[in-house]
């Protein structure tokens, strides 16, 4: 064949391979080139969520929520409203619901109190805010955006988290508020199942009740992502213990160069390994795809670590991941046409 025909073939493949919608490889893995106007995930938290205990209305419920969820966080997005306001609003729903452990539905630590913790970070500046162990903080989801939008810190805890809450106006409750049996019941047995195992070899027995957090990531019509994680923590938790979920870099991460996360699991694991960061850096240093790379991290990094868990992604192009390696996670997402919602694998 002529120099002048292989040239124009090769014209006509690199013509092909380069226009809008086109499938490229990218890091191992065939994704599509098209940028989604806008795209918002969310999860509800991974864990052990056994299929014999769920009910068809429990499940039927669960969706519900999440659907509701999905639903403000995406007419904000199709208004033209912002990927922070988007991710704080759609949190502040799972929040408020009971069904998931965060703000109401929160679980109880070991003294019977409930410590929430949450953390916001903005892709546009990689600014971010983070709270922990407060305890009478309706929305820490809100008053984490706070921290980052009206003080010059990253991470507030405690007294002086619920100090600035009241300081700047964010709606504060009792501690009953965040009452509910279902979690009262869940600290019993896990006290139950603790007291049994230290009796039975004279050593404390480790916390093994982890699971249980809700997140949001989006990518809003501007090309600006963002993400939030917010959480009541794990069940029978001591010492102020603060999982992954108020830590930059571990539960949360945003830049819009590569792309938003919020984590769920055994936020120790999420933490040693620095996962949501992890996802990010091999998008910038390898140039994977958000599905490599989220893959890499959840299935093949954490699994060896013996780390359970999940997380949900989106890339500068509304690409989504909702990796996971334990028994369920609660997610789902939407885009323009496109909705789902799932539980299992």
């Amino acid at each position: 064949m002529s120099t002048s025909k292989l040239a124009i073939i090769a014209g006509l493949f690199a013509f092909a391979c380069s226009r809008p919608g086109a499938e490229q490889q990218t890091g191992g893995s065939m994704t599509t080139s098209k940028t989604h106007e806008y795209a918002i995930v969310i999860h509800g938290g991974a864990g052990t969520i056994l299929r014999e205990e769920m009910s068809p209305e429990k499940e039927a419920a669960y969706k519900a929520a999440l659907n509701a969820a999905l639903d403000i966080g995406e007419k904000i997005l199709k208004d033209g409203g912002s990927a922070m306001d988007a991710v704080e609003q759609t949190i502040r729903s799972l929040e408020d619901n009971p069904l998931f452990n965060a703000g109401k539905g929160a679980v109880f630590n070991h003294d019977g109190k409930n410590e929430l913790d949450a953390s916001f970070m903005d892709g546009a500046t990689r600014n971010a805010g983070a709270v922990g162990g407060v305890t009478i903080v309706r929305n820490p989801i809100t008053l984490a955006r706070a921290v980052m939008e009206q003080s010059p810190h990253v991470m507030l805890t405690g007294r002086g988290a619920e100090a600035f809450a009241i300081e700047n106006g964010i709606d504060t409750v009792a501690p009953s508020y965040f009452f509910t049996q279902e979690r009262w019941d869940a600290l019993q047995r896990a006290k139950a199942v603790e007291k049994q195992k230290e009796s039975e070899s004279g050593m404390p027995a480790k916390a093994n009740h982890k699971m249980g957090t809700v997140g949001c990531v989006v990518r809003d019509k501007q090309g600006n992502l963002a993400a939030g994680t917010s959480t009541g923590g794990m069940t029978n938790k001591r010492w102020n213990r603060l999982g992954d979920s108020p830590v930059i870099g571990a539960g949360t991460f945003a830049d819009n160069n590569t792309c938003a996360v919020s984590c769920t699991g055994h936020g120790e694991f999420f933490i040693r390994y620095v996962v949501a960061y992890d996802v990010a850096a091999l998008m910038d240093y390898k140039n994977l795809s958000l599905e490599d790379a989220t893959h890499t991290v959840v299935m093949d990094k954490l699994v060896k670590a013996g780390g359970e868990g999940g997380l949900i992604a989106v890339d500068k192009n509304g690409n989504v991941a909702m990796p996971f390696n334990s028994e369920g996670m609660y997610r789902g997402y939407s885009r323009p046409g496109e909705r789902v919602v799932e539980i299992y694998k």
